[in-house]
């Protein structure tokens, strides 16, 4: 039967110092065993905190690379589009400049044009010239001289058609003057207009060209140093994760000294099978014949959650105390428990038993105090052969040496 909380709370002093009566015995007879791997696990403690430095570094790391290559997307994305503006500027470039050459082909034309609409010009003035020279010479006739001067009605018309003709003659040079006057000023306004268009839509084009110019270069600078920083954070990354790997290598090694240590320790030391050890004042007996090695509290940086007992493989394991074995998980389940098994003794109490080399119950049976329910081993994170006891109320871990 398993005592009440308050006679458990009563008890721990005796308990204690019948734990401790036994723990001193079995000092004074390996006393080399109390310091195993004392050394080694310093050792061991200060590169897991390296490692675990190494680690945080690592992260803060990847973040920085994964952050900065999303900028890096980010650019190469923008540099794309810019590319896309570029090709759609070049092609419009290309379409003006080909509009422009026309326009300067037709230019040419209208310049080729304007020397043979001059040279007519100058023609149809000295044809002017010469007629009004002509009629200053000879005065103008009027209709009525023309009318008085005839011999004849048929002769009068004669004449007066004559008159309108030269009269027309006239007006049609000068017409022709006037309209070749016209055309020669329009054709050196158009020509006028285009240079000036030209000029400006290459100044434009010059313009537009050198912006996207700078542009895309200032990009390609920035992508180039963003690279080059992502290069170099990967570098450091891959620096961290060799030192990682370098003190992985150590502790492996420091691990496997310590195993070593534990389980010579264990083979000289360990106290041999016996008759069933007696029930201490709280109720529960020692679930194996052995050295203690480990307390619980504070261990390494993290929580140990029970005691460790070191001892044979293969050695007998009890239950503490009688109740059901309501859990049983191999290592592949477990984890760093190894073999695990845990018995229910009724009020929220139980104990748990880790490491082992083997089973020796199933789930769901009732076990009585002192039934074998599995042997030492040395599975799971485990540096040699030894029992993981654990004392838990309500799921919570408490001290075992309360209880035996």
């Amino acid at each position: 039967m398993i005592p009440s909380s308050t006679d458990n709370a009563l008890a721990k002093p005796a308990t204690r110092l019948a734990a401790l009566v036994l723990f001193a015995l079995a000092l004074a007879g390996i006393t080399a065993g109390t310091a195993i791997g004392k050394s080694a696990e310093e050792k061991l403690e200060a590169l897991e905190k390296k490692i675990d430095t190494a680690r945080d570094r690592e992260g803060v790391l990847t973040t920085e690379i994964e952050a900065m290559g999303e900028k890096i997307a980010s650019l190469e994305g923008q540099v794309t589009e810019l590319r896309g503006q570029e090709a759609a500027a070049e092609a419009e470039l290309a379409a003006k400049q080909t509009e422009l050459d026309q326009a300067v082909v037709k230019l040419e034309e209208a310049i080729d044009e304007l020397e043979v609409i001059r040279a007519r010009l100058r023609r149809a003035l000295n044809i002017l010239r010469d007629r009004l020279v002509a009629i200053y010479m000879s005065g103008t006739p009027d209709i009525a001289s023309i009318v008085l001067a005839a011999s004849d009605y048929g002769d009068m018309v004669s004449v007066a058609e004559y008159a309108e003709q030269i009269q027309r003659s006239d007006e049609v040079v000068v017409d022709r003057v006037r309209t070749l006057r016209e055309d020669a000023e329009n054709l050196v306004e158009i020509r006028r207009d285009a240079k000036s268009t030209i000029e400006a839509a290459r100044d434009q084009i010059a313009a537009e060209e050198n912006r996207l110019e700078v542009t895309r270069t200032a990009l390609e600078s920035r992508e180039g140093a963003l690279v080059a920083a992502r290069t170099n954070r990967q570098s450091t990354l891959e620096g961290v994760q060799g030192g990682i790997h370098k003190y992985e290598d150590i502790a492996a090694d420091l691990r496997a000294k310590i195993e070593k240590e534990v389980a010579e320790a264990t083979t000289s030391a360990a106290l041999p099978t016996g008759p069933e050890p007696a029930p201490s004042d709280a109720g529960f007996i020692w679930p194996v014949e052995g050295t203690f090695t480990s307390p619980f509290g504070a261990r390494w940086g993290s929580m140990h959650e029970g005691i460790d007992i070191a001892a044979p493989g293969g050695t007998p394991i009890r239950a503490a105390a009688s109740g059901t074995v309501v859990l049983m998980q191999s290592e592949a389940e477990s984890g760093g428990y190894g073999n695990y098994t845990c018995v229910d003794h009724g009020g929220g109490l139980a104990t748990c038993y880790a490491h082992q080399s083997g089973f020796a119950t199933s789930t769901g049976a009732t076990v009585s105090q002192g039934d074998v329910i599995g042997y030492v081993g040395n599975t799971g994170h485990s540096f040699g052969d030894h029992l993981h006891f654990e004392v838990r109320i309500d799921g919570a871990a408490v001290d075992p040496m309360g209880y035996l």
